[in-house]
């Protein structure tokens, strides 16, 4: 398969994933930077340019991963996967506090989480004004 992502599957990957961010939830029209096709598995680890294996992305989200698949656990010292929107519920790797910090509440969640920075001071400030107004979450 090409390597390039075609318009007919950015606007499928936009519409299924309701135009926000498949890893921190933040709606893409709410970004500055705007959002960004990822692939799950990258293209040098195999992955291909199919609607299974792309996820929209923030852009701070799409930064961070890099073509990474996942990192090394503090806890255990081994390798464990990211949150893979296609194969993984949200709610089950993660929580959404009062505070606006998105909290890993498994293994797969806490490495995502702090690999992809959702707790930097900028992206915890985007969040609580966001939720202050009433759009984030809003799926």
């Amino acid at each position: 398969m090409s390597r390039k992502v075609n318009q007919l599957l950015v606007d499928q990957v936009w519409e299924r994933a309701n135009a926000h961010c498949e890893y921190c939830l933040i709606a893409i029209e709410d970004t500055y930077l705007g959002g960004e096709i990822d692939h799950i598995r990258s293209l040098k680890h195999g992955g291909e340019s199919t609607l299974e294996n792309l996820a929209l992305a923030c852009q701070p989200c799409n930064r961070y991963k890099g073509t990474d698949l996942g990192s090394i656990s503090d806890d255990t010292d081994k390798i464990v996967r990211f949150y893979n929107p296609r194969i993984d519920r949200w709610q089950e790797h993660f929580e959404l506090t009062s505070g606006g910090r998105i909290r890993g509440i498994s293994e797969t969640g806490g490495i995502t989480a702090k690999i992809f920075r959702f707790n930097d001071y900028e992206r915890i400030s985007e969040r609580l004004g966001l939720m202050e107004v009433g759009t984030y979450p809003s799926i």
